[in-house]
């Protein structure tokens, strides 16, 4: 199933039902079924990477919240996005837990990484629609132009820092987290 070939526009709730027998990802947009290029390896690697230091930061914290990656955000009627990885409360999931793992509220951190086909996607719409929505921070982590852009909301609007090198990665979610750019990118390197 991809979106070329679906001409009914689904709603939400026809999008969480969705099955094709394929391990496919596929988010929502204007009712229409867009299919995700695989990740690579690269972007796997940094995704992992990102999720693990987020988790012990939950952990060392004692928050209640949890950290995925490839969960879902509603972020409009007939829209739905994926996340390469995402902070929600427990609270959000704890009544869902046997059904699509697509939050319907607001996540509290939500993390992007880059890839050729995702730029526009990921700097553009999502960056509009986590706004709408609401998401208090939104990291967009850029291997291809070395840089990690923090996005935290302000009067409904995104307030952009951009941090490169050995610069720690500032978050309001996380105050305290002390993670750089290099290290980030340096998970999605191997051997080197």
């Amino acid at each position: 199933m991809t979106s070329t070939t679906t001409q009914h526009l689904l709603t939400f709730e026809e999008y969480l039902a969705c099955k094709d027998d394929t391990d496919n990802r596929y988010e929502l947009v204007d009712g229409r079924l867009e299919l995700m290029n695989p990740r690579t390896f690269r972007h796997i690697l940094i995704a992992k990477f990102i999720e693990g230091q987020l988790d012990g930061e939950i952990r060392r914290l004692g928050l209640p919240w949890l950290c995925f990656r490839e969960a879902g955000v509603r972020t409009g009627w007939r829209k739905s996005r994926l996340a390469d990885v995402c902070v929600v409360s427990a609270e959000q999931v704890t009544d869902m837990l046997d059904e699509s793992a697509v939050c319907q509220t607001p996540l509290l951190l939500t993390v992007e990484i880059i890839s050729p086909e995702s730029i526009k996607r990921d700097y553009r719409y999502k960056r509009s629609e986590y706004a709408a929505l609401e998401i208090p921070e939104y990291w967009i982590v850029d291997p291809l132009e070395g840089k990690v852009t923090v996005l935290l909301l302000e009067e409904g609007l995104y307030e952009e820092s951009v941090f490169t090198g050995k610069q720690c990665i500032a978050s309001c979610t996380f105050p305290q987290l002390t993670l750089s750019v290099e290290q980030v990118l340096a998970a999605g390197k191997i051997g080197e």
